[in-house]
């Protein structure tokens, strides 16, 4: 494996990797007031069009990322408007 596909990997895990402490807290607390609703809207929508290329473009590390990813930020969304 080259090193561009080696950083592209260690990139994509950590920026899902990101959201799980995010997911946990807010399931742990079910607090939600700090959490901007804008900011995860528009996140979880530009995740959802990353995933969409990446389909396009069969690339599977572009895929499983952002499937990781739209499915911890959409969790995160959900808890929003559920929790408020």
């Amino acid at each position: 494996m080259i090193l561009n596909d080696w950083i592209g990997g260690i990139a994509a895990a950590l920026t899902t990797a990101a959201f799980i402490p995010q997911v946990w807290q807010v399931w742990r607390t079910q607090h939600t007031k700090d959490i901007s609703l804008g900011m995860y809207v528009i996140f979880t929508s530009g995740v959802l069009m990353w995933l969409m290329y990446g389909v396009m473009l069969e690339s599977w590390p572009i895929i499983v990322a952002n499937t990781l990813t739209a499915l911890l930020a959409g969790t995160v969304l959900l808890m929003k408007l559920r929790f408020g």
